[in-house]
């Protein structure tokens, strides 16, 4: 297993070669896909994001890089958009039954807070990059590929993810339904 991991390891500088901080004629500025001001999300998600007290208080205080990476590391449990147990899905069917953002919101999560919050800070590539080569922790990791959805041109998504897709660090139900969702997802671009 020791040895799978630094085989992963030694993958990832492949990944950061091509789209790294010197990539393309942006150099190390990233461009923004979609709308610059409410970062593609779900407006329900954005709302509650913007009201959240965590948000408003505790991640204002939060000015650089490092300062919002460190607080992923401490805080982020899970990359849901709502905390467990905080929606009011009963009795809806459907689409509108808790399965799709949609619907009811309720306590939006830590995750989508800080995802929001490196929005506003403005990343570079380079920041970016080391999010997503992170070792300390798949919450960064996955904050990172998070960020890279909502704000890169969809045609540019398998460049960032390709590499990434076997993280040993995840359960192997989470590496299964990452895998799926950005199979879809890649299909789709």
């Amino acid at each position: 297993m020791a040895n799978s991991t630094v085989a992963a390891n030694q993958q990832q500088p492949q990944a950061v070669s091509r789209i790294g901080p010197n990539a393309g004629k942006h150099g190390n500025n990233l461009p923004l896909w979609g709308n610059e001001k409410t970062m593609n999300l779900n407006p329900m998600v954005l709302t509650n994001v913007l009201s959240s007290p965590y948000f408003k208080v505790q991640l204002y205080e939060l000015k650089t890089y490092h300062e919002v990476v460190d607080e992923i590391y401490f805080k982020v449990t899970h990359v849901e958009p709502w905390e467990k147990g905080s929606r009011k899905t009963a009795g809806q069917t459907g689409m509108c039954g808790g399965v799709r953002g949609v619907g009811t919101g309720g306590i939006v999560s830590t995750a989508f807070c800080l995802l929001y919050k490196l929005f506003t800070i403005k990343m570079t590539r380079k920041q970016v990059m080391g999010l997503i080569t992170h070792n300390d922790s798949p919450y960064i990791r996955a904050l990172g590929f998070m960020y890279i959805r909502y704000t890169q041109p969809p045609a540019d998504l398998v460049d960032w993810y390709d590499g990434f897709l076997d993280d040993e660090e995840m359960p192997l139900v989470q590496q299964v339904n990452w895998i799926m969702y950005l199979s879809a997802l890649l299909v789709c671009v």
